[in-house]
């Protein structure tokens, strides 16, 4: 139960989201929003979809009363309405590094040029549908902290139950369902089939291990090499990309390899 690296794409999207918070709350809001519309429920319990977004906000840290604004929000009417539809865009960034782009849009033209415009100004070629999805893995991404909050004074963080154990954890993991795991740091990353997402976080839950966050992702089944000075070209692309509001979600096939994930920090 081990694989290449998947999470140092991961981080630094995530890195990136977090020092735009008050941004990155509006499109977690618009996902839970579009999440709770589609599936017509505002109960998590009974919305797959909404359960697995509610589930990616709280990975953020979003706040419980900006949940429960954006659950009322797909229920409303007249300009409180939520008119929001799913779009992808497709393409590629310098060296060849295909860019997926995953958006929700209340106006479809606006998103459009935005991101073509973004691609055109950084290098890149935006694309057709299907251009460079199959270059892509769709999974569950189940994040898990080693330690959390006790609420004792005395021992204010203690161990996460079987997640303080690698060994433990590995067994706890496919007790539960999930395909792979992988070490980043303060934290267990576990991957599972997109459809076995929710199932997971509830058998891993059940054996008394704190769930962080949960969510889709878009993994690359091929990833592109590139030299350092390339990959600082591909992410300003995707930085440029993460910036615009209708975008949720910006993959690439970029391998991150360690000596580049370095350069990046800098």
């Amino acid at each position: 139960m081990s694989g290449h690296s998947k999470w140092a794409t991961t981080k630094h999207r995530k890195a990136a989201q977090d020092a735009k918070r008050s941004a990155l709350f509006s499109k977690l809001a618009r996902n839970i929003t579009v999440a709770a519309k589609e599936g017509g429920d505002p109960n998590p319990d009974n919305n797959a979809s909404l359960a697995a977004a509610v589930e990616k906000a709280k990975g953020y840290s979003m706040p419980k009363d900006k949940i429960k604004t954006a659950i009322d929000k797909a229920f409303g009417s007249g300009k409180d309405a939520a008119n929001y539809e799913t779009v992808v865009y497709e393409g590629y960034g310098p060296c060849g590094v295909a860019v997926y782009c995953e958006a929700l849009t209340d106006n479809r033209n606006r998103t459009a040029a935005d991101v073509r415009a973004a691609f055109n100004h950084h290098g890149g070629n935006l694309g057709t549908s299907g251009s460079v999805a199959f270059q892509f893995e769709r999974k569950g991404q189940i994040i898990v902290a080693k330690e959390v909050e006790t609420g004792d004074k005395k021992n204010p963080i203690g161990p996460n139950g079987a997640a303080a154990d690698e060994e433990e954890f590995m067994l706890a993991v496919a007790e539960a369902g999930g395909d792979d795991y992988e070490d980043a740091d303060e934290e267990w990353i576990v991957y599972t089939a997109p459809t076995d997402l929710m199932s997971v976080v509830k058998a891993i839950e059940a054996q008394d291990i704190q769930v962080k966050g949960a969510e889709l992702i878009m993994i690359p089944t091929t990833p592109t090499e590139v030299s350092v000075s390339d990959a600082k070209k591909v992410m300003r692309l995707v930085d440029k990309l993460e910036e615009l509001e209708d975008l949720q979600n910006v993959y690439h096939t970029m391998d991150m390899t360690d000596e580049i994930a370095e350069a990046l920090d800098e």
